[in-house]
């Protein structure tokens, strides 16, 4: 009998920590470690956007990685002043560690001088995308 309530137990705190994680995957916050850094056109490999600069981390083998590109594609091409940057995180792996990039994809709203504003871990959505950038302005 206690096996049984052992195991209802554990089903119960790994469906809620599913629910949980996935409620929280894609959401574009404000994240406190976050404040004061910044990105410059040397570490993205280009220049930033004139209102709002997109950064994808991504990987080779992070299949939502491709969505969450035709997304930010799609985002960039809509809203006038916005560039879209995607780097290969396992190429610049001393960003990543600066950035706290802990998972792939993840996405930096920068400003127009490349202070992150915003971050999202996991495929966000178009909505809160351009939210964020309004936000960012």
């Amino acid at each position: 009998m206690t096996g049984l309530v052992v195991c209802v137990a554990v089903l119960a705190l790994a469906s809620a920590y599913g629910v949980l994680h996935r409620r929280r995957s894609g959401r574009v916050r404000v994240r406190g470690r976050d404040d004061g850094k910044r990105l410059g056109a040397a570490e993205l490999g280009g220049p930033l956007g004139e209102r709002a600069t997109l950064v994808q981390f991504s990987s080779a083998f992070c299949a939502p990685c491709r969505a969450t590109r035709r997304v930010l594609g799609e985002v960039a091409d809509m809203v006038p002043g916005v560039t879209y940057v995607e780097i290969d995180a396992e190429d610049h792996l001393d960003l990543v560690r600066a950035l706290d990039i802990l998972k792939t994809p993840t996405v930096l709203v920068l400003d127009a001088d490349g202070r992150v504003v915003r971050r999202a871990t996991g495929q966000p959505r178009r909505a809160d995308v351009i939210a964020a950038l309004g936000e960012a302005v």
